[in-house]
C-alpha cells in the first residue's frame, strides 16, 4: 500500500470513528418529537448543518449534506486518481439534483420544499452535474445524460430518467468499485423487483440493459417475483432472502443496508488494501446517515417504539 493510502485509511477511520453509530441513531429515535432529536443530534458531526433546520425535510437534508461533505474531504486526502472510486458511490446525490427539477413523486425537491431546494454541492465528486443543469426540459436532460457516463436512460418522462440513472449508478459502481459490485446488484435487485412487481412497469431498453448485465437475463424477465428472487445470482439473492412477496420489500432494503454496513465495518478492521478500506469507511459513513435521517422520522411521528426501529435499521 502507498503511503497515500496508509494516510487516507488512517484519515477515514478517525471519520467513522465520529460517527452516532446505532446506539446513536437509536437515542435519536427515542425522541418524543423533532425538537428534542435536532437537539441530541446537535452532539454529532451532524449538528452544524442541522441546527438551523425546522422541518423534518431540512433535518433530514442536512444529514444528507454531512454525509457529501465528509465524502468531498475523504477524496481530497486519496492519492491522484482515487476519487474515481468515490464518484459512483456518491451517485444518489446527482440523482436526487435531477429529481429535484423533475414531478416525480416520492422523490426529492417535488413537495412543498422544491421552491426552496438547494443543488448538493458536489465538487470533484460530479459525474455530469454542471451539463445537466443547463438541460432546460426533459429532452435535453435526455441528451446530457446519454453523451455522459450516466448513459441514454431509454425515454424522457420523469419516471424513466430517474429509473435509468439508478440503474446507470449500480452498472457504473459494479464496473469501477469491484469491492462494491454485490452491492450494486443488491441495488439493482431492489429496484428491478419495485418497477417490474409493485408498479407493474417494464424496464426501458437501456435500463433493462443494464439490469441484465448485473443479473441475468432470467431474473429480470421472470413472470412472478418468486421465479425472480430464485433465478438472481447469489450475491444478489441474499438480499431477498424470507422475502415471500413485493409487499415485503421494505425488509429487503433494511437487509441491504445491514449486509452495507457489515461489509464496510469488515473492510475496516481489515485495513490491509487501501482503496477496499476507503470503500469500506464509505458504505459505514452512508450507513450512519441513512439510521440518523430514519431515527428523525422516528422521533418526529413522536417516537415510534424502539422494538418496531429496531426492526427497520
Amino acid at each position: 500500500m502507498s503511503a497515500g493510502w496508509v494516510a487516507a485509511v488512517v484519515r477515514v477511520r478517525a471519520l467513522t470513528g465520529r460517527c452516532p453509530g446505532r446506539a446513536g441513531a437509536r437515542e435519536i429515535a427515542a425522541s418524543t418529537s423533532l425538537g428534542d432529536a435536532l437537539h441530541r443530534l446537535a452532539g454529532t458531526p451532524y449538528g452544524r448543518y442541522a441546527r438551523a433546520t425546522v422541518t423534518l425535510p431540512e433535518a433530514q437534508r442536512a444529514v444528507a449534506a454531512t454525509l457529501l461533505w465528509h465524502l468531498r474531504v475523504l477524496a481530497g486526502w486519496l492519492p491522484r486518481g482515487g476519487a474515481r472510486l468515490l464518484r459512483p458511490l456518491v451517485s444518489g446525490f446527482e440523482i436526487a439534483n435531477v429529481a429535484s427539477r423533475l414531478p416525480v413523486r416520492g422523490d426529492p425537491g417535488t413537495g412543498p420544499e422544491a421552491a426552496t431546494w438547494q443543488p448538493y454541492r458536489l465538487g470533484a465528486l460530479e459525474t455530469a452535474w454542471r451539463s445537466l443543469e443547463r438541460a432546460a426540459t426533459p429532452a435535453e436532460l435526455r441528451a446530457a445524460l446519454a453523451a455522459s457516463p450516466w448513459g441514454d436512460p431509454g425515454a424522457e418522462t420523469p419516471w424513466a430518467l430517474i429509473t435509468g440513472m439508478r440503474m446507470a449508478a449500480a452498472r457504473r459502481t459494479a464496473a469501477v468499485v469491484p469491492s462494491a459490485r454485490h452491492w450494486a446488484q443488491g441495488r439493482a435487485a431492489l429496484l428491478t423487483a419495485r418497477e417490474r412487481f409493485v408498479q407493474q412497469r417494464s424496464l426501458p431498453a437501456p435500463v433493462r440493459r443494464d439490469a441484465v448485465a448485473l443479473l441475468g437475463s432470467h431474473a429480470v424477465d421472470a413472470a412472478s417475483f418468486a421465479d425472480f428472487r430464485d433465478s438472481l445470482p447469489s450475491t444478489a439473492r441474499r438480499v431477498l432472502e424470507d422475502v415471500e412477496g413485493p409487499g415485503e420489500l421494505w425488509r429487503a432494503e433494511a437487509h441491504w443496508w445491514r449486509t452495507l454496513h457489515q461489509d464496510g465495518s469488515a473492510a475496516l478492521r481489515d485495513g490491509r488494501h487501501g482503496s477496499r478500506t476507503v470503500v469500506g469507511a464509505v458504505a459505514v459513513l452512508s450507513v450512519d446517515a441513512w439510521r440518523v435521517r430514519a431515527a428523525l422520522e422516528s422521533a418526529a411521528r413522536g417516537g415510534r417504539p424502539l422494538e418496531e426501529w429496531d426492526a427497520l435499521v
